[in-house]
C-alpha cells in the first residue's frame, strides 16, 4: 500500500530567509508604486491642461548619438533605456525565484506558475474573441496579460490593508512571472527586421558577460559599459532593447559564495530596484501615460473593439484567470487553502491583479503604431487598472479586519527580532479564524 502524499497548505507561513528577501522588495515596490501614481496623475493633468503642447513637445524632443542609432525621442528612451533597468531587476527576481525562491522546486512552483499562466491565457483569450466580435484587430491580445506589481502595491498602500506575507509574496511570483511571459512575446512577436549583426554582437557580449560571472570577476568598471553595450546592439537589432535587461538580469549570480555577504544580484538589485521603482518606471508612466480623458477619447474605449476587448481583459479575464487557475492548481497537487483564509481572499488577489499598467502600456504601444489608437488603448488600460482597483478595494477591505490580526501574529516579536511565530515547535500559523 502506498503512503499517500502530504497536503501542502496554500499561502501558509513562509520560511523566514523567504520571507526577509520579498519584505525587501515589496517595500521598494510600495513606494515606487506611490511614485508612480503620483506619475500617473501628472501626465493625466499635464497632457489635459492648456499646457498640453508643451507636455507633447518634451515626449516628443529628439537626443542621442544618431551615429550609433540612437537617436531617440524622450519618450523612447524611457520606454527602451529606462525600462531595460526595470527588467533587468525582473530578471534577478526571476533568476532568485528559480534558484532560491518559490520557483526552485515544481511542487511549490505548481501553483503561482499555473495561476500566472492562467492569468496570461485568459485575458488574451477574451481579447481575441471581443475584438474578432466586433469586426477588430487581434493585434493586441498581449496587451491585457501583465499585472504591474507596483502599481497592484500602491492600491493596496493606499487602502491600508495588511495583507498577510504568504498572499503578497503569492502576488509578486504572479507578477514576475507575468514579466516573463511578456518579454518573451515582446521579443517574438514585435521585434522589427532583424540586425543580425548588431543581434550577434549582442549575443556575444551576453557570453562575455556570462564569462565574468562565471570567474567571479568583480568590478563595475567591467558590466557597466559591457551592459550599456549590449542594451545598444540589442536596440539596433531590432529586437526590443528590454530584452537585454531581463537577459543580464537571469545571468548574475543570485547564490552566494563562501565568504561573500550578497551574491552579485542580490547586490546589483538592491543598488538598483530603488532606480528602477522610484525614477525608472515612474518617468516611463510619466510619457506614456499623457492621454485624452475627454468624453469623445473615453467614448472610444467602450465603442471601438480593441480598447473594449483590452478593458474586458484586464478586468474580467485577470480574474477568470487567476483565480479559476489558482483553484485548477490547488484541487491537483493536493494543496489546501490555508485555514485563516478562504476563497475570497484568492478573489481579491485575483482582481488585484487585474492592474496592469507599466508593460500593457509598452505593449500597446508597440502592438498599435497609429497614435490614434494607440491613445485609445492606453486609456482603455488605464480605466481597466482604475476599475480592478477601485473592485479589489471593496473585496480586501471588506476582509481587512482578519488580514490585520494575522499580519500582527505574523509579525509578533517579544524578544530577538525574528518574529514569534518561526520560533514555536511546529512552526504553524498562529492565525485567527475566519
Amino acid at each position: 500500500m502506498t503512503q499517500a502524499r502530504p497536503r501542502k497548505t496554500v499561502f501558509g507561513l513562509l520560511p523566514w530567509p523567504e520571507r526577509q528577501a520579498i519584505a525587501e522588495s515589496l517595500r521598494t515596490e510600495t513606494v515606487g508604486g506611490l511614485v508612480l501614481l503620483a506619475a500617473a496623475v501628472v501626465a493625466l493633468a499635464w497632457s489635459n491642461s492648456p499646457w498640453s503642447g508643451a507636455y507633447e513637445a518634451v515626449r516628443d524632443f529628439h537626443f542621442g548619438i544618431p551615429a550609433l542609432g540612437l537617436d531617440l525621442s524622450v519618450g523612447h528612451w524611457t520606454a527602451d533605456g529606462l525600462l531595460a533597468v526595470f527588467f533587468l531587476v525582473a530578471g534577478i527576481e526571476l533568476k532568485r525565484e528559480l534558484v532560491v525562491g518559490e520557483l526552485r522546486t515544481p511542487a511549490t512552483a505548481a501553483l503561482p506558475v499555473v495561476a500566472a499562466l492562467c492569468g496570461m491565457a485568459v485575458p488574451a483569450a477574451l481579447y481575441l474573441l471581443t475584438a474578432k466580435a466586433g469586426g477588430g484587430s487581434s493585434d493586441g491580445w498581449a496587451v491585457p496579460m501583465a499585472t504591474d506589481i507596483a502599481f497592484a502595491l500602491a492600491v493596496l498602500a493606499v487602502i491600508s490593508t495588511h495583507l498577510p506575507s504568504a498572499l503578497r509574496a503569492f502576488l509578486l511570483t504572479l507578477a514576475v512571472v507575468d514579466d516573463l511571459g511578456a518579454i518573451l512575446i515582446i521579443a517574438i512577436f514585435f521585434t522589427s527586421d532583424l540586425n543580425f549583426w548588431a543581434l550577434g554582437g549582442s549575443v556575444a557580449g551576453l557570453v562575455l558577460f556570462y564569462a565574468l560571472q562565471r570567474f567571479r570577476v568583480r568590478g563595475w568598471w567591467w558590466y557597466v559599459p559591457l551592459g550599456i553595450a549590449i542594451w545598444a546592439l540589442m536596440y539596433n537589432s531590432g529586437v526590443h532593447a528590454t530584452v537585454a535587461g531581463v537577459a543580464m538580469g537571469l545571468i548574475l549570480r543570485t547564490t552566494r559564495d563562501k565568504g561573500e555577504e550578497a551574491s552579485p544580484g542580490g547586490r546589483v538589485a538592491h543598488l538598483v530596484h530603488p532606480f528602477s521603482a522610484g525614477v525608472a518606471v515612474p518617468l516611463f508612466a510619466l510619457f506614456a501615460a499623457g492621454v485624452s480623458v475627454s468624453g469623445e477619447a473615453l467614448g472610444h474605449v467602450f465603442t471601438d473593439p480593441e480598447p473594449l476587448a483590452v478593458l474586458i481583459g484586464l478586468v474580467v479575464g485577470k480574474i477568470l484567470g487567476i483565480f479559476l487557475g489558482t483553484y485548477l492548481a490547488a484541487r491537483f497537487t493536493r494543496a489546501e487553502l490555508n485555514p485563516d483564509l478562504a476563497w475570497a481572499d484568492v478573489l481579491g488577489l485575483a482582481t488585484l491583479a487585474g492592474i496592469g499598467f507599466t508593460v500593457a502600456l509598452l505593449i500597446g504601444e508597440l502592438a498599435f503604431p497609429d497614435p490614434a489608437q494607440a491613445e485609445h488603448v492606453k486609456a482603455a488600460v488605464l480605466i481597466g487598472s482604475l476599475t480592478a482597483a477601485a473592485l479589489a478595494a471593496l473585496l480586501l477591505r471588506r476582509r481587512n479586519r482578519l488580514y490585520k490580526q494575522l499580519y500582527e501574529a505574523e509579525n509578533r516579536d517579544d524578544d530577538d527580532g525574528i518574529p514569534d511565530c518561526y520560533q514555536t515547535e511546529t512552526g504553524a500559523h498562529p492565525g485567527g479564524s475566519r
